[in-house]
Order: structure tokens, then C-alpha cells, then sequence
């Protein structure tokens, strides 16, 4: 490698001043150092993952053609819902004033509907889709890492005896109107009516779902305390499984249980009810699971004149970092910069580029810290884990400055002995990861600042090819260094 080398003296001083009222003087010595520049090839390789942490605040449904391997991508979820404990005494209305009664006077709703609301979608609006809910036998439980290849159906939870819907839909809803589905194009809904006659476990029999959550409110309201009881005692959740179809993937935000009722008091005339309570959230469990072609991902991993940025669960490109080499007298220097640019190549057909849209942002991260990275819910630290946003104009993510990490895999190393790498052959790999972000807010001194709050997979239908390889045909990729030398 050429080394480029801008040698700058830099001659810092400070003067005596007697200053009255301080009664001592500051002196500091004379400091002397030179910087010198340098770039280094690193290599990279695409690495197949075939499932990912599934935890995210979005899940997704539905089967979508990938242009690239003309291998069909499917999506189904499973959700628990949560219950707000400041509205558990206020879910329904007394028992008392509700209207709806069956011939033995017991309390009915008027319907129960799941409406699942989607935050975006990928494909054709107008493809007709198909999918079955089925009720869930028990709770998929809490506090578990689920990963995209984690199948309720196959797994034993699907309750084989429960509630289950088959239900045709499309993201546009050609059932209605032109001036509602305008109005609708920016909160677009699935909703499936569950008012078929319903059994619970023991085997008692409701005119719909919705009469069995009133009826077991007014029965067992501790039942209603949290999203914990609720789940273990009434309602373990749904899965959604796309059964045909293909053209669309949705991203959904939440999905809604909601009950419909009447009701009447003394101040009120006869009123129509529902309870938006029971929803969706991170706070809750759910779980997206990926089917994809295996087979076509596992060979286009193995193209070795670039390197792919693939989701869901498919593509990584790992990096090596030429940490060695870097260091290589430069033993007793500091790394002050050490900046890498990644660039894009831009040769999608059309198809592929409004079907597979590029990764937002990337994460860098340690090949072996990957599962726990996700597993403990960490954020980018700027130290072991670092974020870069695609840059458009230049098709390029940018890591400005991974300084930290080089120092720190050096000194690992260092430190580690003779049989270090042999023991730790990953030391200085890190990988390239597609990540949904989300950020907080905070408000200080009329000061507004957003940091990120938390990191997930990717999980939406996303495509790159970035510049390496072992056989890269382009310029390779460098690292820009940036050393402090000590005189």
C-alpha cells in the first residue's frame, strides 16, 4: 500500500501572565506532533443470514415476486394486545345499561372487528390476497427471542379447535367508493369482521367473539388488569397467515381488536359503543415469520464481484478490516480518523427499482456481537457499533470515523496472545446490516435535541449491491487513516 504522508509541525505554547486577583500563573508545555495520512484496500464478502430478531415496532403480511431471483418472499405475523391499565375499569360501559341481550338476558355485542392498520406497502395496491387467522391455543411467551423463522403453526400454538377466519382482501379497497378510498389513502385498514358463532375452551358457545370478551369482562374484570392477565386468561393473541395471493407486501403498524355495543343510562338516549383498548405494541409480543428461497439466497452469496445488502432475512456483506496493516509502524501512534465509504452500484432493472428499494441505513457491527447487538436492544455507541444513512446523491453510506474500534480490535488482539486470532477468528470482521431506526425526543433549556431510541432489522422487502468482493471489479474499497504522531 502507498502510504501518503502530510507531515505538519505544530508548535504549542502558552505565556506567563501575572494576573491580579488569580494569585497563580498557568503554564503549559511545549507540545509537538505530526500528522500523517494514509488509505489501506479492505476486502468484503456477502454473508448469507437466514432468520433475524423479529422484535420491531412493524410486522408484515403478504407474498411479493422478487425481481432478482424470481423466488417468491412470504410474510405472516402473530400479536398479542396490550391493555392500558389506566382504562381497565372503563373498558365497557356497567353491564347494567348495555342493550344488547340474547333471550336469556345475558349481554351480546353487536360485532367484534380486527382492523389491521397498515403504515406501508410494497407492490401492487390492488393484488388480491389471501389469508387465514387462527386463534392461538396459548400465549407465545414473553421475554423469549423470536426469530423470523419462528412459526406458531409448526411451533404448537395455533388452537386447532378455535376461532379461525379465511378472508380475501386487498390493500385498495375496491369496495368502496372513490371519494372514501381517497380519503382512506393515508390510514389504509384491513378489517375482518369476526362475527361468526364463537366457542371458547370450555366449550361455551357466544353469537361472536366480541360477546365472549364482554361477557368475561363483566365475569372477570382482574382478567382486564394488564396486557399479562389479559393474554394468559382471555385472549392469546392471532396469527395471520398469507395462504394465497402474491404481488403485495404490507407493513403493519398495529393491528386493533375492537368491540361494538349498545348501550343506555339514565343521561343518554341508546348509544353505539366500541372499545379501542386492545391493540398492538412493542410492549406486547410479535413476531414476523419469513419463508424465502434459500437456495437462490444461498447462491447469490456466493457472486463474488460485489457484495448484497439483502432483507429480510437474507444478505449481509461482512468487512474485513485491515487492522494489521493500519498499525503497522504506527505501534505507539493515535488513530485520530478512520473514515470508509461504501458505494452503491446503481443497475436495477425497472422492476427491481420500484419493487426493491435500497437500505436506509446501515449498521456496522462486530460479526460476533451481531445476536446479542439485537437481543439486549442495544443502540449505536459510535465506539463498537456505528449507523450510516444512504447518502443519494453520491449512492454511498459513509462511517466517518470508526477510529474507536480499530484502536480497540488492535489492542484486543494485543493483549490476547499468540492463539488470539486462532481462538477469535472473526476479530476484525465486522458486519453491514439494513436497520429500521427509531428516535426520541427530548426538550432541555428551549433546546430540542432527538437521539435514537432503539435499532432493528429491517424487516420490509429491501435490495443493494455495493462495490467489493473478492473478485470486485471496480475501485476497491479504502479506508482513509488519519494518524497523531507522538515526537
Amino acid at each position: 500500500m502507498t502510504g501518503i504522508v502530510a507531515a505538519m509541525m505544530f508548535t504549542i505554547s502558552s505565556c506567563d501572565e501575572d494576573t491580579v486577583g488569580i494569585g497563580k500563573t498557568l503554564t503549559s508545555n511545549v507540545d509537538l506532533f505530526t500528522i500523517e495520512t494514509d488509505t489501506f484496500d479492505v476486502s468484503s464478502r456477502s454473508i448469507v443470514n437466514d432468520a433475524v430478531l423479529s422484535h420491531s415496532i412493524y410486522t408484515y403480511l403478504g407474498r411479493i415476486k422478487d425481481p432478482e431471483t424470481s423466488a417468491y418472499i412470504t410474510a405472516d405475523y402473530m400479536t398479542q394486545f396490550a391493555v392500558l391499565e389506566n382504562v381497565k375499569d372503563s373498558l365497557f360501559y356497567s353491564e347494567e345499561y348495555v342493550t344488547g341481550r340474547d333471550d336469556n338476558n345475558q349481554v351480546v355485542a353487536d360485532s367484534c372487528v380486527l382492523n389491521i392498520m397498515i403504515n406501508s406497502f410494497t407492490g401492487d395496491s390492488l393484488a388480491a390476497m389471501k389469508m387465514s387467522i387462527c386463534e392461538l391455543a396459548k400465549p407465545v411467551e414473553d421475554g423469549k427471542n423470536y426469530y423470523s423463522d419462528f412459526d406458531p403453526e409448526k411451533e404448537g400454538y395455533i388452537r386447532t379447535d378455535g376461532l379461525k377466519y379465511d378472508f380475501v382482501y386487498s390493500v385498495v379497497n375496491m369496495q368502496q367508493n372513490d371519494s372514501t378510498r381517497k380519503a382512506n389513502e393515508n390510514n389504509r385498514s384491513i378489517k375482518v369482521l369476526l362475527n361468526k358463532p364463537y366457542k371458547d375452551k370450555n366449550n361455551v358457545e357466544y353469537n361472536n367473539y366480541g360477546t365472549y370478551i364482554m361477557r368475561t369482562y363483566y365475569a372477570h374484570p382482574e382478567y382486564f388488569k394488564n396486557a399479562y392477565t389479559f393474554t394468559k386468561n382471555v385472549c392469546p393473541g392471532f396469527y395471520f397467515k398469507t395462504t394465497d395471493g402474491v404481488g403485495v407486501m404490507s407493513e403493519i403498524i398495529t393491528t386493533r381488536l375492537v368491540v361494538y355495543y349498545s348501550f343506555k343510562d339514565k343521561d343518554t338516549e341508546k348509544e353505539y359503543m366500541d372499545t379501542p383498548f386492545f391493540y398492538s405494541t412493542e410492549e406486547v409480543v410479535q413476531t414476523t415469520h419469513i419463508t424465502n428461497d434459500e437456495d437462490r439466497i444461498s447462491e447469490m452469496a456466493e457472486e463474488t464481484e460485489w457484495t448484497y445488502l439483502k432483507t429480510p432475512a437474507g444478505i449481509y456483506t461482512e468487512v474485513t478490516l485491515p487492522v494489521d496493516e493500519i498499525k503497522q509502524n504506527h505501534e505507539n501512534d493515535t488513530i485520530s480518523s478512520a473514515k470508509i465509504v461504501f458505494h452503491k452500484m446503481n443497475d436495477k432493472t425497472e422492476l427491481g427499482e420500484k419493487l426493491l428499494k435500497d437500505p436506509t441505513n446501515l449498521l456496522m457491527v462486530q460479526k460476533d456481537s451481531l445476536n446479542s447487538f439485537f437481543e439486549k436492544h442495544k443502540v449505536p455507541d459510535d465506539m463498537t457499533s456505528y449507523l450510516a444513512t444512504l447518502n443519494s446523491v453520491y449512492n454511498s453510506y459513509t462511517f466517518s470515523n470508526i477510529s474507536t474500534l480499530i484502536n480497540m480490535l488492535y489492542e484486543a488482539k494485543k493483549k490476547g496472545g499468540s492463539n488470539y486470532t486462532t481462538e477469535h477468528p472473526n476479530w476484525n470482521k465486522v458486519v453491514l446490516i439494513p436497520v429500521q431506526t427509531s428516535t426520541a425526543t427530548s426538550t432541555a433549556y428551549n433546546s430540542t435535541t432527538s437521539s435514537i431510541s432503539a435499532v432493528n432489522n429491517e424487516m420490509a422487502i429491501t435490495s443493494s449491491r455495493l462495490v467489493g468482493g473478492p473478485n470486485n471489479v471496480h475501485d476497491p474499497i479504502k479506508i482513509s487513516i488519519i494518524y497523531n504522531k507522538n515526537k
